[in-house]
């Protein structure tokens, strides 16, 4: 039962996380300021994601994960609640910086939760489970703000969301009997983390995410400036095949038992990922739709099948573990949410899309080297 009202915070604590993302024009205009400033919101949060879920792993070797996540998604709600009293673009940052550093307790909370209480094939399908939660949360936290924005108004989301992060934090009830870990220094974990398929793993994923923020984030721009698209309903609406691409993620576990090595998987699934963002270059709608998906889909298969793979060739506790790899993504998600939005700016969308495909190439090198010798199934 635990299992269950993780997955349904997850879901509810990735509204706030992707909650700007497809309103940023509209933000951009609201707070007249440029596109890549416009997806700097998203930089704010995902930046803290990348610093700070490291030292919440070491916190929580000694700590019970229900409990920071119950308190996690209360301080959550509180910073919901002031955002639609908010008038100007800093302020905004200001109050999304403060949930950057709250996010990564909450995800590094339920990761590790996982990874102390599941092993095996047990690991892997609750580990796709909370990522199918991940994808769930991300998808509806879009397509309701976008519809909120054009319906209501986009501050009317943050009171929703406020009321719905105090409810669901009173339906986690704390496991008494968990057992803390004993406290130990930073360096010690960091050696239990340095073999090279590791850390060729945790590189991979940062490019994995870097490319999937830096479209998601300008997604909207894009359907605006090249497909006309400006209704912020309808934007939230090609998030579609955001969820479709998301139910590849089911594959995860039966790919990995059929496949001999998952190493040489992961290499054939970035592939698909680099082709799909191919497939987006010419301009044309339907096409590009298509390769959206599929670009989604690649991108969930990839995390769904690195993310337990990090916890079976790790050394490390399962905190540590975890709370690195959500580093790693997030450092990714945080130069892809601004980065490629200066390009974009600059020299339009193919030149955009051509520097998401270099980085891309870069993670499929990476676990393509790390396949070499290896068993891991």
């Amino acid at each position: 039962m635990h299992l269950l009202r993780l997955l349904i915070s997850s879901v509810v604590i990735f509204f706030v996380l992707y909650a700007p993302q497809p309103i940023l024009p509209l933000l951009s205009t609201q707070f007249s300021v440029s596109p890549a400033t416009a997806g700097s919101l998203m930089t704010a949060t995902m930046l803290p994601l990348a610093i700070a879920p490291l030292f919440y792993g070491l916190f929580l070797t000694r700590q019970n994960p229900l409990k920071i996540l119950k308190i996690t998604m209360i301080l959550l709600a509180i910073s919901c609640a002031f955002v639609p009293y908010i008038n100007s673009f800093e302020y905004l940052f200001s109050i999304r910086l403060i949930q950057g550093f709250l996010l990564p307790a909450a995800l590094t909370a339920m990761t590790t939760y996982i990874g102390k209480t599941y092993k095996n094939k047990q690991l892997q399908r609750n580990m796709t489970l909370y990522i199918a939660s991940t994808i769930v949360g991300g998808f509806f936290g879009r397509v309701l703000s976008a519809s909120f924005a054009e319906l209501l108004q986009w501050q009317d989301f943050y009171f929703v969301m406020a009321i719905t992060l105090c409810i669901f934090a009173l339906f986690i009830k704390i496991d008494k009997d968990f057992k803390a870990g004993i406290a130990v220094s930073i360096l010690s974990h960091l050696k239990d983390v340095k073999h090279p398929r590791l850390i060729k793993t945790y590189c991979a994923v940062f490019c994995m995410f870097f490319c999937f923020a830096a479209i998601l984030n300008y997604l909207p721009f894009i359907l605006r400036d090249n497909f006309a698209i400006k209704s912020t309903q309808n934007i939230g609406l090609v998030y579609i095949a955001y969820l479709i691409g998301a139910l590849a993620s089911i594959l995860s576990p039966w790919l990995v038992k059929k496949s001999p090595n998952t190493f040489s998987l992961l290499s054939g699934i970035f592939v698909i990922y680099c082709c799909s963002i191919v497939m987006m270059l010419p301009q044309n709608f339907i096409s590009f739709f298509i390769a959206f998906a599929v670009f989604c889909g690649a991108m969930f298969i990839i995390h769904s099948i690195a993310a337990p793979l990090v916890n079976r060739i790790s050394n490390a506790t399962a905190s540590v573990t975890n709370g690195l790899y959500v580093s790693f993504y997030y450092s990714g998600g945080a130069l892809g949410s601004y980065l490629p939005g200066l390009v974009y700016q600059g020299l339009g969308q193919q030149a955009f899309l051509l520097l998401i495909l270099s980085v891309c190439l870069i993670g499929l090198g990476l676990v393509y080297s790390a396949r070499a010798g290896t068993e891991i199934t």
